[in-house]
Protein backbone atom coordinates (compact mmCIF):
# COMPACT_ATOMS: atom_id res chain seq x y z
CA UNK A 1 0.00 0.00 0.00
CA UNK A 2 1.34 3.49 -0.98
CA UNK A 3 1.57 5.83 1.63
CA UNK A 4 -0.75 8.26 -0.15
CA UNK A 5 -3.13 11.32 0.48
CA UNK A 6 -3.87 12.25 -2.85
CA UNK A 7 -6.01 14.81 -1.68
CA UNK A 8 -4.21 16.00 1.02
CA UNK A 9 -2.24 17.35 -1.17
CA UNK A 10 -4.51 18.89 -3.20
CA UNK A 11 -5.13 20.31 0.27
CA UNK A 12 -1.93 22.16 1.07
CA UNK A 13 -1.75 23.19 -2.48
CA UNK A 14 -4.88 24.94 -3.03
CA UNK A 15 -6.67 25.03 0.09
CA UNK A 16 -10.51 24.55 -0.21
CA UNK A 17 -13.52 23.98 2.32
CA UNK A 18 -15.14 20.86 2.77
CA UNK A 19 -18.67 19.75 2.95
CA UNK A 20 -20.47 16.71 4.63
CA UNK A 21 -20.44 13.09 1.80
CA UNK A 22 -23.38 10.39 3.03
CA UNK A 23 -24.47 7.28 1.81
CA UNK A 24 -26.92 4.61 2.83
CA UNK A 25 -24.14 1.92 1.40
CA UNK A 26 -21.11 3.54 2.04
CA UNK A 27 -19.70 4.63 5.86
CA UNK A 28 -16.69 6.45 6.83
CA UNK A 29 -13.51 4.45 6.95
CA UNK A 30 -15.53 1.00 7.03
CA UNK A 31 -15.41 -1.80 4.47
CA UNK A 32 -17.38 -1.64 1.45
CA UNK A 33 -20.34 -3.86 1.52
CA UNK A 34 -19.96 -6.19 -1.64
CA UNK A 35 -22.16 -4.70 -4.05
CA UNK A 36 -19.20 -1.95 -4.15
CA UNK A 37 -17.25 -5.22 -5.15
CA UNK A 38 -15.98 -5.66 -9.13
CA UNK A 39 -18.70 -8.56 -10.34
CA UNK A 40 -14.38 -10.81 -10.98
CA UNK A 41 -14.55 -10.04 -7.19
CA UNK A 42 -17.62 -11.31 -6.39
CA UNK A 43 -19.69 -7.92 -6.52
CA UNK A 44 -21.64 -6.10 -8.55
CA UNK A 45 -20.25 -3.16 -9.75
CA UNK A 46 -22.23 -1.03 -8.26
CA UNK A 47 -21.75 2.76 -7.27
CA UNK A 48 -22.87 3.64 -4.13
CA UNK A 49 -26.10 6.13 -2.77
CA UNK A 50 -24.24 9.49 -2.54
CA UNK A 51 -25.85 13.01 -0.73
CA UNK A 52 -24.12 15.72 -0.12
CA UNK A 53 -24.88 19.33 1.73
CA UNK A 54 -22.88 22.33 2.87
CA UNK A 55 -21.36 23.23 0.28
CA UNK A 56 -20.53 27.28 -0.85
CA UNK A 57 -23.36 29.52 -2.09
CA UNK A 58 -21.06 30.13 -5.33
CA UNK A 59 -21.18 26.66 -6.38
CA UNK A 60 -22.69 26.44 -10.06
CA UNK A 61 -22.06 22.05 -10.69
CA UNK A 62 -20.66 19.38 -9.34
CA UNK A 63 -18.49 16.46 -10.70
CA UNK A 64 -17.81 12.89 -8.38
CA UNK A 65 -14.97 10.36 -8.66
CA UNK A 66 -13.68 7.29 -6.70
CA UNK A 67 -10.11 6.75 -6.24
CA UNK A 68 -8.13 4.49 -5.21
CA UNK A 69 -4.44 6.23 -4.33
CA UNK A 70 -3.37 1.94 -2.92
CA UNK A 71 -3.55 0.41 -6.11
CA UNK A 72 -0.34 -0.93 -7.36
CA UNK A 73 0.10 1.17 -10.22
CA UNK A 74 2.49 4.11 -8.84
CA UNK A 75 -0.32 6.08 -9.97
CA UNK A 76 -3.42 4.72 -8.63
CA UNK A 77 -6.62 3.68 -9.84
CA UNK A 78 -9.31 5.59 -11.17
CA UNK A 79 -12.86 3.50 -10.73
CA UNK A 80 -15.36 5.99 -11.42
CA UNK A 81 -15.65 9.78 -13.15
CA UNK A 82 -18.28 11.97 -13.40
CA UNK A 83 -18.38 15.52 -14.41
CA UNK A 84 -21.28 18.05 -15.20
CA UNK A 85 -23.43 17.31 -12.63
CA UNK A 86 -26.18 20.52 -12.20
CA UNK A 87 -26.38 22.49 -9.07
CA UNK A 88 -29.95 20.68 -8.49
CA UNK A 89 -28.55 17.31 -8.05
CA UNK A 90 -27.18 17.00 -4.58
CA UNK A 91 -27.51 13.28 -4.56
CA UNK A 92 -27.58 9.86 -6.82
CA UNK A 93 -29.55 6.63 -6.31
CA UNK A 94 -26.96 3.37 -6.32
CA UNK A 95 -25.92 2.20 -9.63
CA UNK A 96 -26.42 6.07 -10.96
CA UNK A 97 -25.46 5.99 -14.79
CA UNK A 98 -25.40 2.09 -15.25
CA UNK A 99 -26.69 0.83 -17.86
CA UNK A 100 -29.34 -1.19 -15.74
CA UNK A 101 -29.69 1.58 -13.36
CA UNK A 102 -30.98 5.01 -12.77
CA UNK A 103 -30.26 7.67 -15.38
CA UNK A 104 -27.99 10.35 -14.85
CA UNK A 105 -28.95 14.08 -15.66
CA UNK A 106 -29.02 14.49 -19.83
CA UNK A 107 -25.79 16.61 -19.78
CA UNK A 108 -23.48 14.55 -17.28
CA UNK A 109 -20.33 13.16 -18.63
CA UNK A 110 -19.34 9.47 -17.38
CA UNK A 111 -15.95 8.86 -18.46
CA UNK A 112 -13.81 5.56 -18.61
CA UNK A 113 -12.57 4.04 -15.47
CA UNK A 114 -9.26 2.27 -15.68
CA UNK A 115 -10.73 -0.68 -16.75
CA UNK A 116 -12.13 1.54 -20.49
CA UNK A 117 -15.67 1.57 -19.04
CA UNK A 118 -17.95 4.28 -18.72
CA UNK A 119 -19.28 3.63 -15.58
CA UNK A 120 -18.25 2.25 -11.83
CA UNK A 121 -15.74 -0.42 -11.55
CA UNK A 122 -15.97 -1.94 -7.63
CA UNK A 123 -13.11 -2.78 -5.58
CA UNK A 124 -10.95 -6.32 -6.52
CA UNK A 125 -7.80 -5.45 -4.49
CA UNK A 126 -5.07 -7.67 -5.78
CA UNK A 127 -4.33 -9.93 -2.90
CA UNK A 128 -0.87 -9.38 -1.27
CA UNK A 129 -1.22 -5.53 -1.65
CA UNK A 130 -3.28 -5.00 1.77
CA UNK A 131 -5.96 -3.13 2.79
CA UNK A 132 -6.75 -0.27 -0.08
CA UNK A 133 -9.06 3.05 0.55
CA UNK A 134 -11.75 3.76 -1.99
CA UNK A 135 -12.04 7.88 -1.91
CA UNK A 136 -15.45 8.58 -3.52
CA UNK A 137 -15.32 12.66 -3.73
CA UNK A 138 -17.81 15.22 -4.52
CA UNK A 139 -16.36 18.60 -6.09
CA UNK A 140 -18.06 21.68 -5.48
CA UNK A 141 -17.30 23.77 -8.67
CA UNK A 142 -17.81 26.88 -9.25
CA UNK A 143 -18.84 26.63 -13.15
CA UNK A 144 -22.15 24.72 -14.03
CA UNK A 145 -20.04 22.57 -16.38
CA UNK A 146 -16.34 21.92 -17.51
CA UNK A 147 -15.40 21.17 -21.19
CA UNK A 148 -13.98 17.71 -21.09
CA UNK A 149 -14.00 15.69 -24.67
CA UNK A 150 -16.20 12.41 -23.30
CA UNK A 151 -12.63 10.46 -24.03
CA UNK A 152 -10.81 12.80 -20.98
CA UNK A 153 -9.63 10.81 -18.66
CA UNK A 154 -10.32 10.79 -14.98
CA UNK A 155 -7.27 12.44 -14.62
CA UNK A 156 -8.07 15.11 -17.03
CA UNK A 157 -11.27 15.70 -14.72
CA UNK A 158 -8.96 15.92 -11.14
CA UNK A 159 -7.20 18.87 -13.16
CA UNK A 160 -10.04 20.61 -13.98
CA UNK A 161 -11.45 20.23 -11.06
CA UNK A 162 -8.40 21.25 -8.83
CA UNK A 163 -8.53 24.46 -10.95
CA UNK A 164 -12.34 25.19 -10.90
CA UNK A 165 -13.14 23.53 -6.56
CA UNK A 166 -14.49 25.72 -4.36
CA UNK A 167 -14.86 22.49 -2.25
CA UNK A 168 -14.72 18.57 -1.89
CA UNK A 169 -16.33 16.67 0.01
CA UNK A 170 -14.58 13.35 0.73
CA UNK A 171 -16.09 9.47 1.85
CA UNK A 172 -13.75 6.93 2.44
CA UNK A 173 -14.19 3.60 2.72
CA UNK A 174 -12.24 0.58 2.43
CA UNK A 175 -12.02 -3.25 1.05
CA UNK A 176 -9.05 -5.71 1.09
CA UNK A 177 -8.46 -9.37 0.06
CA UNK A 178 -5.50 -10.33 2.51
Amino acid sequence: MLDVDPYGALQRARPVDSFPVTSTDVAEGAPLARAQWSVPAGGADRSPQLSWSGFPERTRGFAITCFDPDAPSGSGWWHWAVANLPLSVTSLEAGAGSPTGPPLPEDAIVLRNEDGERGFTGAAPPRGTGPHRYQFVVHALDVPSLDLDPDATPANLGARCYFHALARGILTATASRD
